[in-house]
């Protein structure tokens, strides 16, 4: 028997999504057991920086963390199968067609719309438990319920302000810019992501935080001699007052070109000292340095432009539609359908290369800790990240596989090894050159 295009798109597409799920809950439970079964154990390298009442907390937190992720890989899988084979796209679409028969393109516009804002409102209560749930039980949420609302309604805003304009050019593109409309979206998409890297610090960010420049003092001379000494320019020092919503800790840069600015969270500036923030700070500036922001820009404008192609070419297949639960009736303007069945089942194809992803990121950090290392002191960073570690709660004993599939940074202890390394090898590099090796003399 020879399945339809149609039905073996379902089967494939249900095939991926289960195996995702599989896999997923799978790491997951490896991670608990894991961080469960060394919770009262701090590992050797760490024995006398952190004690075990702070070790077996951060081992409940991650273990509280995996199993909300767990509930929400769920959820979010039933949501995907009610909007796909289940029909839910096409239900919100007949709605629509009801109350706005002589309005095609508005149709499209509002179904993304409603799709979206149906996702957002079924996720609510997860966030709301996560904030004044989870958080707040280890001690980390600072957030009131009125922030909370008021940031819900802040990033809705700003989603409309700044996502409508922009799926309002797509969705007029795939009608009038004929079969390359894709190439043309691509470069919608990719101007559109340059100006709000320029507009969100100045712009987006103080919508939601306060941002003071940092104050005269040693933290500020010391790394306005460390920006010299690399020869990195930014709009300015800031210091945002993170401690609104949260207890963790961060710093990090924002912008882009000219418009770089370098943020301290106060929560940050309080634990660390000069030395250890200067440690962080030479840190984020090894990624500029090996240029790991744009290659990061490079690879994702060249993956939207491989999607956007794909999508091009799925967008003419009506088994496309048909294989997941759509069914766009004569008239109908496909544009909307398209962009949402591709985007909502494209994470169930694509779940499987996010080991790669990690491994380039992880392989970044290490660059960029060599590069602090030569910049600063590798024995100030490796000071700062047990701080930042203990702070945040971050297990110093996950499970390899689970770390190798999700973790964007290094292991703790892979980390601090590598550091270790790098300050031996400094000083013995310091030893050569103060001195003369044995046997040289003349």
């Amino acid at each position: 028997m020879t399945l339809s295009p149609a039905l073996t798109l379902t089967v494939i597409f249900l095939a991926s999504l289960l195996l995702s799920m599989a896999t997923r809950l799978w790491l997951a439970s490896r991670q608990i057991r894991h961080v469960a079964r060394h919770r009262n154990d701090v590992p050797a390298e760490f024995a006398e920086r952190i004690s075990l009442s702070a070790h077996q907390r951060a081992a409940d937190y991650t273990v509280a963390r995996v199993r909300l992720s767990m509930i929400e890989a769920v959820l979010g899988a039933v949501v995907l199968l009610g909007f796909t084979v289940f029909g839910g796209i096409s239900l919100v679409a007949d709605l629509l067609r009801t109350a706005m028969p002589d309005s095609p393109f508005w149709r499209q516009v509002l179904l993304i719309g409603a799709v979206a804002l149906i996702a957002g409102a079924i996720d609510i209560p997860l966030s709301w438990y996560r904030q004044f749930g989870l958080e707040k039980q280890f001690g980390f949420n600072r957030m009131t319920p009125a922030l909370f609302l008021t940031d819900l309604a802040r990033g809705t805003l700003i989603a409309i302000v700044l996502g409508l304009p922009l799926l309002m050019a797509v969705l007029w593109l795939m009608e009038r810019a004929g079969e390359l409309w894709w190439l043309w979206t691509w470069a919608v998409w990719m101007a559109f992501n340059l100006a709000v890297l320029v507009i969100y610090p100045t712009v987006i960010a103080p919508l939601f935080n306060r941002f003071v420049p940092l104050e005269p003092g040693s933290v500020r001379d010391r790394v306005e001699q460390l920006l010299t000494r690399c020869g990195f320019a930014s709009k300015g020092l800031f210091v945002m007052d993170g401690s609104k919503r949260s207890a963790h800790g961060n710093a990090y840069f924002t912008g882009f070109g000219r418009s770089k600015r370098i943020v301290f969270f106060d929560t940050l500036l309080a634990r660390l000292s000069a030395d250890e923030i200067e440690a962080v700070l030479a840190h984020e500036l090894g990624h500029f340095a090996h240029r790991h922001i744009i290659k990061r820009i490079v690879m994702s404008f060249a993956l939207s432009l491989a999607g956007l192609w794909l999508l091009g070419w799925l967008s003419r297949q009506p088994w496309f539609y048909q294989g997941l639960g759509a069914t766009p009736l004569a008239g109908d303007r496909l544009g909307g359908y398209a962009l949402l069945l591709f985007f909502l089942v494209l994470p169930a194809f694509t779940f499987i290369l996010q080991p790669l992803g990690s491994w380039m990121s992880r392989r970044h950090e290490f660059q960029a800790d060599a590069f602090a290392a030569r910049q600063s002191n590798a024995e100030h960073l490796s000071q700062a990240l047990v701080k930042l570690y203990e702070d945040n709660a971050s297990t110093l004993t996950p499970d390899p596989i689970h770390s190798a599939f999700y973790d964007s940074h290094p292991p703790a202890s892979l980390r601090l090894k590598h550091l270790a390394a790098l300050a031996a090898a400094s000083a013995g590099h310091g030893a050569l050159v103060g001195g003369e090796l044995p046997g040289t003399a003349t």
